[in-house]
């Protein structure tokens, strides 16, 4: 096993350029024995170096605790583990509990925010919450109505608080927050309401604003300079937002902010996506509508733009830019770069140079993916970093009120905010992904501020001419944009995965399944039924010298918005409900935490389990895990 890092290590983090980051989350990401952050830590690799588990005994794991959360919904995000207390959080109304590892999980405080019911109604897509963050003592946290709080970690006291949008408008909060330096980064959701979106800094002292940049607008609104803020190798210029937009319509614009952030503590930059324009009918708003669909890197004390890349010109099939941005160093024809790898709800997964913004690789990591054909890596063409957006599948060529057929992927995309993760052992990526295709038809629709704004109706499938399910889970080379292996499932892979030194890789089904597959081959080697749906993402930590592998199940979210809502309209949950109603045969409602451990103490070599199963045992349709072979595309890569 892996040992912690000593002092002189963790010392060394806090010095140099990585003084930029909160010496606090640094500090406690460093070990492994912990999970600080959503994200594992601030590159998003969500990978741990705890290798007591490994592929060789995996199959013995057993059930090791569970706890109940007492409510209801979808349950994203996962569990923290800073200084032997777990921190558990649900949905709406975003409750929080603090249990003490020391002694059997017990209740140390919880918090219980009285948010107003009605904010629901303007949550677009379930109440999910994707979990708190640690810094400085404090546990923060971001709640549906977009109250920003920050409590004491040993004690739940309140330190302060602050609203940061306007429910009323159609503002909301499902995203966690990162803490950088003194201060805490959060975003906002409302897309579907023409909430315009932005990312804001609280300085984490006392809750004050510190900067705010819009994702559409005006360059002073934005934090742009015109000069210095590059796409693609060359400078925005001026006013390349309002260029984009047809007149006013950029206040509408959406460009919401509800994803995942990430930080470079030697460049200080920040690094995030924004989503789909509003509205959702692409003829209501001629141009590229900058600079939504985007990535942004920006600086973390300023929030001045380094660089945007628009990986959606003029959406129109709702492919939110949101998803988690993974920071990893890797070689590139012959060179060490420095990386930032992106799998799009569009189905493209794209490699670029985090410093400058340079895109390297750009292919699709599902073959399904047909609305464009390519994106162009010619540096000399005036099409270099676009899609090539094929006739027959653009909503807005079709024009509104036409029914576009056969779009895929779906609009919740090939994959959505459920993040992916990255092992440096092997150097690959392993990608939680949708295999859903979709029927658009976009149709006229008036702004009415706190209404939804969304103009189109949608319904969605399984990937036609394929293996039948609606999601794979893949193994992803980021340096050459091809699959390595890939695992059908009957449903979406709606959890975030966990890679591990111990050559294990652990993801969620939306049956309820914890899987865990070899990180080399994908082989499955264990799956264990828990009470619900899997849409949280599977973490690990260790205490008392044992590894434990942590997921929330409580199904919902966009797919399992069905179930979660009680709707039976197949096109209501913007179309999710038909295409997912074969969910509810298989999982129920419920939101409960299950810890998972090897028999015996740390040390001890594992026993047979008497709880859980290894794989095949129980998994009652899980398909096989087995590399696809059909709908194969060029250079080996498969996800049928």
């Amino acid at each position: 096993m892996k040992k912690l890092l000593n002092s002189a290590a963790v010392a060394l983090l806090l010095t140099g350029a990585s003084a930029y980051a909160n010496e606090s989350v640094l500090t406690e990401t460093a070990k492994p024995e912990q999970w600080a952050i959503q994200t594992g830590d601030y590159a998003n690799q969500r990978y741990s170096e705890l290798d007591q588990i490994t592929r060789d005994n995996v199959g013995d794991l057993r059930v090791a605790w569970t706890f109940s959360t007492g409510v209801l919904r979808g349950h994203e995000g996962g569990p923290l583990v800073v200084d032997n207390i777990m921190y558990v959080h649900t949905p709406f109304p975003n409750n929080i509990f603090a249990l003490d590892l020391n002694d059997n999980g017990k209740i140390l405080w919880r918090h219980t925010p009285q948010q107003d019911p009605e904010v629901i109604a303007v949550m677009c897509c379930d109440t999910v919450n994707r979990g708190v963050a640690y810094a400085d003592g404090m546990i923060l946290s971001h709640q549906a109505d977009t109250t920003l709080v920050a409590l004491d970690a040993k004690t739940g006291e309140e330190k302060w608080s602050i609203k940061t949008g306007d429910p009323s408008v159609g503002e909301t909060n499902t995203a966690t927050v990162l803490p950088v330096g003194d201060k805490v980064i959060v975003g906002v959701s409302g897309g579907e309401y023409g909430v315009r979106g932005r990312v804001t800094a609280y300085n984490l002292a006392d809750g004050t604003e510190a900067w705010k940049a819009y994702s559409v607008g005006p360059d002073e609104e934005m934090l742009v300079n015109p000069e210095t803020t590059m796409s693609l190798g060359k400078p925005v210029g001026a006013d390349s937002s309002l260029n984009s937009w047809e007149g006013d319509q950029w206040k509408i614009g959406g460009g919401t902010t509800w994803g995942w952030f990430s930080y470079d503590p030697d460049l200080n930059l920040v690094y995030y996506g924004t989503g789909n324009p509003s509205t959702w009918n692409p003829s209501q708003r001629p141009g590229d509508n900058k600079w939504s669909m985007t990535i942004m890197a920006r600086d973390a004390d300023t929030g001045e733009a380094k660089w945007f890349y628009q990986k959606t010109p003029h959406d129109e099939w709702d492919y939110d830019g949101v998803n988690e941005n993974i920071l990893v160093d890797q070689e590139i024809d012959g060179e060490m770069r420095k990386l930032l790898v992106n799998f799009d709800r569009n189905g493209f997964g794209y490699t670029l140079d985090r410093e400058t913004g340079e895109l390297l690789v750009a292919e699709k990591y599902d073959p399904a993916v047909n609305w464009a054909t390519e994106v162009v890596m010619d540096k000399e063409s005036d099409q270099y970093g676009r899609p090539q957006v094929v006739a027959e599948y653009s909503t807005s060529q079709n024009g509104e009120d036409t029914n576009t057929t056969g779009v895929c992927p779906a609009a919740l995309g090939s994959k959505d905010q459920q993040p992916a993760s990255y092992s440096p052992k092997t150097g690959l990526f392993y990608v939680p992904t949708n295999h859903v295709c979709m029927d658009y038809e976009p149709f006229r629709v008036a702004y009415t501020a706190g209404q939804p704004y969304v103009g189109a109706t949608l319904s969605m499938y399984p990937a036609p001419d394929s293996h039948g399910g609606m999601g794979n889970f893949i193994a992803w080379d980021a340096t050459a944009g091809e699959i390595k292996w890939s695992l059908p499932e009957q449903f979406s892979v709606w959890s975030g995965a966990l890679a591990t030194a111990g050559d294990v890789v652990f993801y969620g089904t939306l049956e309820g399944y914890l899987k865990a597959v070899d990180a080399e081959t994908g082989e499955e080697l264990y799956s264990f039924k828990t009470p619900s749906g899997i849409i949280g993402n599977t973490m690990t930590y260790e205490h008392d010298g044992k590894q434990y592998i942590a997921v929330l199940s409580g199904v919902g979210g966009w797919a399992g918005i069905g179930l979660a809502a009680g709707l039976t309209n197949p096109n209501d949950g913007l179309g999710a409900v038909g295409g997912y109603a074969a969910l509810s045969d298989y999982t129920e409602l419920g939101g409960q935490l299950t810890v998972f451990e090897l028999p015996g103490d740390g040390n001890a070599t594992a026993q047979p389990a008497s709880m859980g199963q290894p794989a095949g045992e129980g998994a009652a349709d899980a398909p096989a895990a087995a590399p696809m072979e059909e709908e194969a595309p060029a250079e080996g890569a498969t996800n049928g």
